[in-house]
C-alpha cells in the first residue's frame, strides 16, 4: 500500500506534468513560431495567481491509430476560471503543443463545462484559440464535439458576453466558435482563419493563395469583416481583450461598470462649433467629434479597418459605458451600404444584449446608390440596421450632426423608431432628399420655362435651402428634443443618461424577431 507521502508526491508529479503540455521541445518549437503557450497566454490575460485550472488530467479516450500510446495529460486545451480586474471570467486555452491543439472528444467536454459553468454564474467566456481543427483519429466523435461547442455559443449568446482570440490556426468547423462570439480578435502574422485552406482552394477553384492572404489578420480586419480587431502580437491581443470586457457587464442582467474620471461632466469643447465646414460637400473627421464628447477623449473603435464610412466602438460618458454608433464623413460622404449597414446593426444589438446604451452621431446623406449595392441587397442589409434600432431597448441618445437625408434619417435611432433623447446641431439638414435633386424635382417644369434656368434654379436653391436646410422644422413637430449648440453636446449627453438611468422599456412578448438575415 503506498503511503500518503508517495500519494501526495505522485499528484505533485503529475500537476507537473500537466503543465508541460506537448513537453518542452515542442514548447520551444512554439516560441519559435512567435507564439507563447496555452499557460503563457493565461498569465497575460487573467489577474496575477487568480487562474484555478479544472480538469488538468483529463485524458483522451481514443485508442485507434497508436493513440493509446500517446497520452497527455490536459488532453490540448488549458481551461478553469480567473479574474481580470478583480471580475470572474471563464477561459479556454488551446495548446498547440499537443496534438497541434487538434480537438478530441474529452477535449469538447472540457470546454463545454467551462461554458455551462460560466452560464450557470453570470460570467464571461474567453476562448484562446490555436488548432488545427478537429483530431482526425477520432472520426465524427470530434465532429460531435464541435457541435457542442456551438450549441453553448448559441445559448449563451446575449446572456453572458463572450470573446475570442484566434492566436494560430483556427481552419474548417473550428471557425464558427468565434464567429458566433461577440468579439473577435486576431494577431498579425501568425494567425488566419479559413472555412477550407490554400491546397483546397487551389485543387476546386485553381486559385493560388496563402495562408495569410487567404484568412489572415488583414483580410478578415479589413475586407471579411469577420475579426473584429487585429493586434501585433499576442499581448496586445490580450491587452485588447481586458479592455473590451472593460466596458460590459458580467452578464445580460447587469450593468457595466461605472468608472472614475477627471472629466468634468460639464466640460464644453468650443472646436466643436467649428467642426462642420460651410461648404456641406465638404467632409470633416467624425473621430473629431467623438473625441471632443467622450471621457479623456478615449475612445476604442472596433472594426475600424472594415466599412470605415460607418464608426462604431465603446467610451464612456460621465464614467458611464457608451456604444458609439457614426458615420464617417470623410469615407463615402458617410452614405450608408451594405457593409457599414451590418457592421452598425451588429454593434447596436451586441450593446443593446449587454444594457450598454447607444450614442448615435448622424451625418448621413442616405443610402449609397448603385446596381453592386442593389443587386447585393443592400434594402436587406439596410433592413438589419433599421431591425436593430427598433428592437433596441437601452438608452438611445442621437445627435444630428448635419446631413439626415432620406430613409436614413428614420434608421439612424430617430425619434420614430424610439430613440429616447434626439437632438441636432444648428447645421443639422433634416430633409427627404439633398437640396440640389429636391428643387430639380419640384421645380422641374418652373426651371425648365424660365427665360435664365439656371438662375431660377439657383434662386430656388437658396430659397428651398432657407425654409428645410435646418433643424427647426424638425424641431417644431418634436422630432428632436432641442437644438443645441455642438460645443454642450457632452454635458447634454451626460444629462440624458442619467436622466434615463432608470429606463424601462420592453418589446411583445414573442420566442424571439425575425430579423432580416
Amino acid at each position: 500500500m503506498p503511503t500518503n507521502k508517495e500519494r501526495i508526491a505522485r499528484l505533485q508529479a503529475m500537476r507537473a506534468e500537466s503543465l508541460l503540455g506537448g513537453g518542452e521541445d515542442r514548447i520551444e518549437q512554439q516560441h519559435s513560431r512567435g507564439k507563447l503557450t496555452a499557460r503563457e497566454r493565461l498569465d497575460l490575460l487573467v489577474d496575477p495567481d487568480s487562474f484555478v485550472e479544472l480538469d488538468a488530467f483529463v485524458t483522451h479516450r481514443s485508442s485507434d491509430f497508436g493513440l493509446e500510446s500517446q497520452i497527455v495529460l490536459g488532453d490540448g486545451v488549458v481551461t478553469g476560471h480567473g479574474t481580470i480586474d478583480g471580475r470572474l471570467v471563464f477561459v479556454f486555452s488551446q495548446d498547440f503543443t499537443v496534438f497541434g491543439g487538434s480537438l478530441s472528444e474529452s477535449y469538447a467536454e472540457k470546454i463545454c463545462k467551462v461554458m455551462d459553468l460560466a452560464m450557470k454564474v453570470g460570467a464571461p467566456i474567453i476562448g484562446l484559440n490555436d488548432s488545427g481543427g478537429a483530431r482526425i483519429q477520432e472520426g465524427v466523435v470530434s465532429l460531435g464535439g464541435y457541435a457542442d461547442i456551438f450549441l453553448r455559443n448559441t445559448l449563451a449568446s446575449g446572456v453572458v458576453p463572450q470573446l475570442s482570440v484566434v492566436l494560430g490556426p483556427c481552419a474548417g468547423g473550428a471557425v464558427y466558435s468565434p464567429a458566433i462570439t461577440d468579439f473577435t480578435v486576431m494577431v498579425e502574422g501568425t494567425s488566419y482563419m479559413f472555412v477550407t485552406g490554400p491546397n483546397v482552394v487551389r485543387a476546386v477553384t485553381h486559385e493560388d493563395v496563402d495562408a495569410e492572404r487567404l484568412g489572415g489578420a488583414t483580410v478578415h480586419t479589413t475586407i471579411s469583416g469577420v475579426a473584429h480587431l487585429a493586434a501585433r502580437d499576442e499581448a496586445e491581443a490580450l491587452g485588447v481583450i481586458r479592455r473590451i470586457l472593460g466596458y460590459l457587464p458580467q452578464n445580460n442582467l447587469s450593468d457595466p461598470r461605472q468608472h472614475s474620471t477627471a472629466d468634468p461632466s460639464d466640460r464644453r469643447d468650443a472646436a466643436l462649433d467649428a467642426i462642420v465646414p460651410d461648404d456641406p460637400s465638404k467632409p470633416y473627421d467624425m473621430h473629431d467629434v467623438i473625441a471632443g464628447i467622450v471621457d479623456d477623449r478615449d475612445f476604442l473603435e472596433i472594426q475600424p479597418g472594415w466599412a470605415q464610412n460607418m464608426i462604431v466602438g465603446f467610451a464612456r460618458l460621465g464614467g458611464k459605458s457608451v456604444g458609439i454608433v457614426a458615420q464617417q464623413p470623410a469615407v463615402l460622404a458617410g452614405a450608408l451600404d451594405i457593409d457599414a449597414s451590418t457592421k452598425a446593426a451588429r454593434f447596436v444589438r451586441t450593446c443593446d444584449c449587454f444594457n450598454v446604451p447607444l450614442v448615435t452621431l448622424v451625418d448621413v446623406p442616405g443610402f449609397l446608390p448603385g446596381v453592386g449595392q442593389e443587386h447585393g441587397g443592400i434594402i436587406r442589409h439596410g433592413a438589419k440596421l433599421l431591425f436593430a434600432y427598433c428592437e433596441a431597448t437601452v438608452p438611445k441618445l442621437t445627435v444630428i450632426t448635419r446631413k439626415a437625408y432620406g430613409g436614413a434619417y428614420d434608421v439612424m435611432s430617430s425619434k420614430h423608431i424610439r430613440g429616447d433623447m434626439n437632438f441636432a446641431w444648428p447645421t443639422a439638414e433634416i430633409a427627404v432628399m439633398g437640396i440640389e435633386g429636391a428643387v430639380n424635382i419640384i421645380f422641374k417644369d418652373r426651371i425648365a420655362a424660365a427665360d435664365d434656368p439656371g438662375a431660377e434654379r439657383a434662386r430656388l436653391v437658396a430659397d428651398y435651402e432657407a425654409q428645410f436646410a435646418n433643424p427647426y422644422v424638425a424641431a417644431a413637430r418634436g422630432y428632436v428634443d432641442d437644438v443645441i449648440m455642438p460645443s454642450e453636446t457632452r454635458p447634454r449627453l451626460i444629462a440624458a443618461l442619467k436622466m434615463l438611468a432608470g429606463k424601462r422599456e420592453t418589446n411583445p412578448r414573442k420566442k424571439h424577431g425575425n430579423i432580416p438575415l
